[in-house]
């Protein structure tokens, strides 16, 4: 056997791996729960914590929900950081597709990941899409110290 024919097999597969992801990220938002999303990106990421402004009293300024801010906090050794979030309302620069990507995988669209001391998120395609939903939709300044129950039981 020469080496084409070992590699046609595995080409076909990748095709087909491929070709299902695609459509997994063409219905990314396809029965995804935007208040099931706000759960997950308010009570188990805590995504306002970083990517939300404080005014100078330490408190969270609302009109700004989730808009970026410069972090409070840096490392205490050196390492690669980045000094200020970026803003995730309705997710800026990302399409669906990459957005699934980046919360599934940890990978920004370039395949980097990104700095510290941004998890890398791995979440299951459901709630990589519930966050999706949240996000794209306009986002009511909420109060992180405010009651959102899971939703999940109402699936």
């Amino acid at each position: 056997m020469n080496r084409m024919s070992l590699l046609l097999p595995l080409l076909g597969t990748a095709a087909l791996v491929a070709a299902i992801t695609a459509c997994s990220f063409a219905a990314t938002t396809t029965g995804a729960s935007a208040e099931r999303g706000r759960y997950l990106v308010e009570k188990i990421g805590l995504c306002w914590d970083c990517h939300s402004p404080r005014d100078e009293q330490g408190q969270f300024v609302l009109d700004k929900w989730l808009q970026g801010a410069p972090l409070p906090f840096a490392p205490t050794i050196p390492m690669p950081w980045a000094p200020v979030s970026k803003p995730i309302a309705g997710l800026p620069g990302l399409s669906d597709e990459q957005a699934l990507q980046f919360l599934t995988t940890g990978q920004l669209p370039d395949g980097r990941t990104p700095l510290p001391p941004m998890p890398s998120y791995r979440f299951s395609v459901e709630d990589a899409r519930d966050v999706i939903a949240y996000l794209r939709q306009p986002i009511a300044p909420a109060s992180p110290a405010g009651p959102v129950a899971d939703p999940a039981a109402h699936r």
